[in-house]
């Protein structure tokens, strides 16, 4: 029997020239196996696939990017993130800071560190911290649409919207897939009709 799904790529050309094939579940298998075992110097052919007409081929592009940035090509830092990660999301706030506060020291150049930390800082609601983070990763990666949209999402807890509605706008040119930016660009425009005593 034919199998189901076509075999992942064997090498990095072969999973770069599979990108654009116009067999869906071929162009998944390439951006699983450039999650796996790709660089940062793939990354803009990941954010091509963002704009794929296939959903799941944009998802899987996604996550991609994420498995990418995260990956930071030293073990010992890659523990690090696991265990940052691990303290951000069981609420041990403080000591994420400190360990994200340590890759940063050691990777200096390397985006995800500073996201992390921008994120946690967001978190335990010191925004000025996470706002000059975030400056950090963009410097690094400028396509980094999990920044762009932090910034949105910092920006809108201060109350500053049109600096909140630009930066969402950013994040969605670069991912449109991002339903809940979308969703937040709408929310803000409410507000500011609301503001300018418009009926909605």
């Amino acid at each position: 029997m034919p199998c189901a799904f076509p075999a992942p790529p064997k090498s990095h050309t072969e999973a770069i020239s599979a990108l654009s094939n116009p067999e869906v579940a071929i162009r998944l298998e390439a951006i699983a196996w450039l999650a796996d075992y790709g660089t940062m110097s793939d990354a803009p052919r990941l954010h091509e696939r963002l704009r794929d007409e296939d959903p799941t081929v944009r998802d899987y592009a996604e996550q991609g990017l994420w498995a990418l940035w995260t990956r930071s090509g030293d073990k010992a830092t890659d523990a690090l993130m696991a265990r940052g990660i691990d303290e951000m999301e069981t609420g041990k706030l403080a000591a994420a800071i400190t360990t994200f506060s340590e890759i940063v020291k050691r990777k200096p150049d390397f985006a995800e560190g500073w996201n992390k930390r921008a994120t946690v800082y967001y978190l335990a609601g010191e925004y000025e911290k996470s706002i000059a983070d975030c400056d950090q990763v963009l410097k690094r990666n400028p396509g980094h649409f999990g920044a762009l949209s932090g910034l949105g999402q910092i920006y809108f807890q201060l109350e500053q919207y049109d600096q909140s509605l630009a930066w969402f706008r950013k994040a969605l040119d670069v991912n449109p897939n991002m339903v809940g930016v979308e969703l937040n660009i709408k929310r803000i425009e409410s507000l500011r009709k609301e503001r300018r005593g418009v009926q909605i």
